[in-house]
């Protein structure tokens, strides 16, 4: 490896870590500067109807599209027999 070598060699990694500082410093300015928003947070159980006294409940687990469905009887009669 010949001095001149060596020479463009030492330029090249110097001006390389000072442009990785500066796009970092750039990364890091945008990052504090946005705000971020916490997600909206919805109920995960919610009254959606009526059946014979009961009420229906549809109830999800967090951010996913999965719903289950169940009765909830206020009254301690049963709901298949008047």
């Amino acid at each position: 490896m010949t001095e001149d070598d060596k020479s463009f060699l030492k330029h090249l990694l110097t001006r390389s870590g000072i442009i990785g500082v500066i796009v970092g410093l750039f990364i890091l300015f945008i990052a504090f500067t946005i705000k971020h928003n916490p997600p909206e947070l919805k109920p995960s159980a919610e009254v959606v109807d009526t059946y014979e006294g009961c009420d229906i409940i549809r109830w999800s687990n967090g951010q996913m599209a999965e719903y289950k469905y169940f009765l909830h009887c206020n009254n301690t009669r049963p709901v298949y027999g008047k």
